[in-house]
């Protein structure tokens, strides 16, 4: 589950063990330091004439370092991030070269010997399971496949329209070229990006930890008609790297469930040594556009392995930025149980990520845990010093000397 073994996921209470109460109190204070505010932008890169406005360049300047996130429908949605040591490294784009067969070369990030981190990810399938009659929560898959949707045959809107520079963020939306069956004729598929240049929380579910060193990702699947009366949905998600070894999958756990409800657990993709790039989710997702407890998924996820670039779509912007020469590694993840809330209840879905480099947030305990335990241990110290000083003074006046008449 998201990250292998068992999701802390559950609808009672949790008793936390001495050592993670212990962690997490440790690690308390640091959510209190702040991070550096960055001066963030949003730009669309113009293409040739006649073609959808398709390539997203978010530039996010701190006092010595920039970072920039190019996200991109150019075959299937895709994302490279670049970290440089400098704040005037700049964006060059070809798109002769970028749109050619051999797209090497087309996208660069100048100067070149700034560059201290790289890394790409590419979204290359939605998948579909028919869930009917599956109860095995240990089984490899979670029901019959459906053929996939590959995301490099679907046709996607021009950005500029949904770009909002208030709130730093744009969409891409699309559905596929060919749909015989009529499944998206009233459904899409969209990625929501977004950058931060402060610290902070959104104000919907899972509400992840986000700082000026990171970039959200909400994909919702909405309105699309599923083949199976319980589909369950997922994601086919390609990592890139210059690198031989996949990331590593790790899992942060947490008492405190107060901006996800019932999730305790917090799943990351991490790229080598800092300085590095990671992702970062919660294992769960959305059947309601306003998330809740109610309408809360789990999340599955597959351990990454490596896969050959022949069996993958091409992405133009990270075949020009790489080159040809990478390593990708791959891992899926599904939404959903054969049980409770799902897809079918309102056709809709949505699912959060966090990308960015560095030190991933870490999620400090909520003023309200904290005023629960400062109660809970409190109290009990309370009452025993409060009977200790009943005792001392029954004792003291038992013990004053009464004469007798």
């Amino acid at each position: 589950m998201c990250g292998g073994g068992e999701p802390l996921w559950g609808w009672g209470p949790r008793v936390p063990s001495p050592l993670l109460l212990l962690s997490l109190l440790s690690t308390a204070p640091l959510g209190l330091l702040g991070e550096e505010t960055r001066q963030v932008s949003l730009e669309v890169i113009p293409g040739w004439p006649g073609l959808p406005q398709n390539l997203l360049h978010i530039r996010a300047v701190g006092t010595n370092s920039t970072l920039h996130y190019v996200w991109s429908s150019l075959g299937p949605p895709a994302v490279v991030l670049v970290a440089t040591n400098t704040p005037n490294s700049v964006l060059n784009v070809n798109w002769s070269r970028l749109l050619s067969p051999e797209p090497d070369g087309g996208l660069m990030v100048l100067p070149e010997d700034s560059i201290q981190f790289s890394s790409a990810l590419i979204f290359t399938r939605l998948l579909e399971f028919d869930n009917t009659n599956m109860f095995d929560a240990a089984a490899e898959t979670p029901g019959k496949p459906y053929p996939p949707y590959s995301l490099a045959e679907f046709s996607w809107n021009n950005i500029t329209g949904s770009l909002d520079p208030a709130t730093l963020s744009a969409t891409f939306q699309g559905r596929p070229v060919n749909d015989p069956t009529g499944a998206f004729a009233n459904g899409s598929l969209a990625f929501k990006v977004q950058a931060f240049s402060r610290s902070g929380r959104p104000a919907q579910p899972p509400r992840l930890l986000h700082t000026s060193d990171t970039c959200q990702l909400e994909v919702a699947l909405v309105g699309a008609s599923p083949r199976g009366n319980h589909s369950l949905f997922g994601l086919e998600v390609v990592t890139v790297g210059q690198s031989p070894d996949c990331p590593s999958m790790q899992e942060q756990h947490s008492i405190d469930d107060e901006y996800a409800p019932a999730v305790f657990q917090l799943d990351q993709l991490l790229w080598g040594s800092l300085p590095s790039g990671f992702v970062q989710w919660r294992p769960v997702a959305f059947s309601q556009k306003q998330g809740s407890r109610e309408s809360a998924l789990p999340c599955q996820a597959s351990p990454l392995h490596p896969i050959l670039a022949y069996s993958l779509p091409q992405s133009p912007i990270v075949q020009a930025f790489f080159g040809s020469q990478n390593n990708f590694c791959s891992f899926n993840l599904t939404f959903g149980a054969s049980t409770g809330p799902g897809y079918w209840d309102q056709h809709y879905l949505s699912w959060s990520m966090l990308l960015g480099v560095g030190s991933p947030p870490m999620d400090a305990l909520s003023p309200l845990i904290l005023g629960i335990m400062a109660v809970a241990l409190g109290a009990p110290g309370l009452m025993l010093l409060g009977g200790g000083l009943v005792l001392l003074l029954h004792h003291k006046q038992c013990s004053e000397y009464q004469s007798i008449n």
